[in-house]
């Protein structure tokens, strides 16, 4: 009797051990965080296929805040050069991420996208969620680069072949990010309002599909601005951003009040904050274009004598950063004890994160092979310290000492964001001129805008 084909395994099917490491990478995901918040998850629709689609500012780790969302899993497309490493090739295969061509690639190496388009379709088909970064590259700012067509041509293309009555949505994904470049900081990921395909491709009738096409990416451009703090000036970024933060506090105070059930410090609460900051200088640069010079070239004089200073923007922000993080740094002075065998024990991963770091000149890399980085090497390094330990110590104590040096790359690392904001409170502090600065900039943002 003749053997039955076996059906060629999908990028999509179910996968025993990339659903068992799955846990380990959400429960790292969240612990590479001070803070991960989701907002509106209730909002992607389960009632058809799903495009998840993103901001891009972080590398790997804006895929990893969308994989973390649910438990189920999700797929993905890169970019394809990363693919070109055979070792990288197999992890991210098992990762469920396809490589994708760019125009950059060449006009011959883009024609190969027709098979990860097929692929990207079936993958829909099957009601797995689907995620396509449409800014095509990363960059880390606040602010969104031109959408690419291919995300549309996908969502065209499968709409035509879901059953009839099933929906295919694109989901708009705001990811904001604390800090682009430092490990734990903060995300707030946020669920805009989803694109229903087949309703607007029936509303637009007779409407040539490139027509169509671009209409929906302003939509959708429009929506994922929404769920960011959307700087739209590129060349006052820095002075925007600048300004964000130091008159965050003055408009946190206020949005307090108006919403009694945020907190003043919530991510929320900045979010909104910087939002409204952003939207009232780009109003004053309208209404008063002089006026909003002069504030914008205050502020840039400002960080540029700042980031030469090395001075974060954390210390400049409130008024007494010493008093503000007294806490804070009492914790740290206290905790030294087992803050420094941490920082010992990851001396390894630090080492061999650092070296790797030397191979990537863009910075927004960084997170992510930090994080790839802790991923592989840590579990490694925590075998060996089980076996060092249980053959040179009691086994009590060598239990004890194992368990404690499990959180060691989080304690080390937020050690280390604790001594670098101690010190640049104290260089602020004693850099009268900076100070002067900042109530400047804030008495001037103030006489300006209302």
């Amino acid at each position: 009797m003749a053997k039955k084909n076996k059906r060629e395994k999908k990028i999509q099917d179910a996968d025993g051990l990339y659903s068992f490491l799955k846990h380990y990478v959400d429960f790292l995901i969240k612990h590479s965080y001070k803070e991960i918040k989701y907002i509106g998850l209730e909002k992607i629709p389960t009632d058809g296929a799903v495009i998840i689609a993103p901001n891009h500012t972080n590398a790997l780790m804006d895929a990893l805040v969308v994989l973390s969302r649910q438990k189920a899993p999700t797929v993905f497309v890169a970019r394809a050069d990363l693919f070109k490493i055979p070792i990288l090739k197999k992890i991210f295969t098992f990762l469920k991420i396809m490589p994708i061509m760019r125009i950059r690639d060449g006009v011959s190496e883009v024609k190969k996208n027709d098979e990860i388009i097929q692929k990207s379709i079936d993958v829909l088909l099957d009601h797995v969620p689907f995620c396509i970064l449409p800014e095509g590259t990363h960059r880390a700012m606040h602010s969104l680069l031109p959408l690419g067509k291919g995300i549309f041509r996908i969502a065209l293309q499968t709409q035509e072949l879901l059953p009839e009555g099933t929906p295919l949505y694109i989901v708009p994904f705001g990811i904001e990010y604390g800090n682009f470049f430092r490990f734990r900081s903060t995300v707030l990921a946020q669920v805009g309002d989803p694109i229903n395909v087949k309703e607007f491709m029936a509303s637009r009738g007779d409407t040539p599909v490139p027509v169509v096409m671009n209409e929906m990416k302003e939509i959708l451009a429009q929506r994922m601005k929404e769920m960011i703090v959307y700087i739209p000036d590129d060349e006052h970024y820095d002075a925007t951003y600048e300004l964000c933060a130091v008159m965050n506090n003055q408009y946190a105070k206020r949005y307090a009040k108006e919403h009694p059930s945020e907190k003043r410090r919530s991510l929320t609460t900045r979010y909104a904050c910087n939002k409204a900051i952003v939207q009232d200088i780009t109003e004053l640069r309208e209404q008063n274009p002089e006026g909003a010079e002069k504030l914008l070239s205050l502020a840039s004089k400002f960080h540029d004598k700042r980031e030469k200073a090395q001075i974060s923007l954390s210390s400049a922000v409130v008024k007494k950063p010493l008093y503000s993080n007294l806490l804070k740094n009492i914790i740290f002075l206290v905790t030294l004890p087992y803050t420094i065998p941490a920082g010992i024990v990851t001396l390894p991963l630090t080492g061999i994160t650092e070296l790797l770091l030397t191979k990537f000149k863009d910075k927004a890399f960084h997170n992510s092979v930090r994080f790839v980085a802790t991923l592989l090497l840590w579990p490694l390094l925590m075998i060996i310290y089980a076996v060092l330990a249980f053959c040179l110590l009691p086994w009590e104590w060598a239990l004890a000492a194992w368990l404690l040096s499990i959180p060691a790359p989080i304690i080390s690392q937020d050690a280390y964001r604790l001594l670098r904001i101690m010190i640049s409170d104290v260089k602020f502090t004693y850099n009268g001129k900076m100070r002067r600065m900042v109530k400047e900039l804030r008495k001037t943002y103030n006489q300006y805008v209302k």
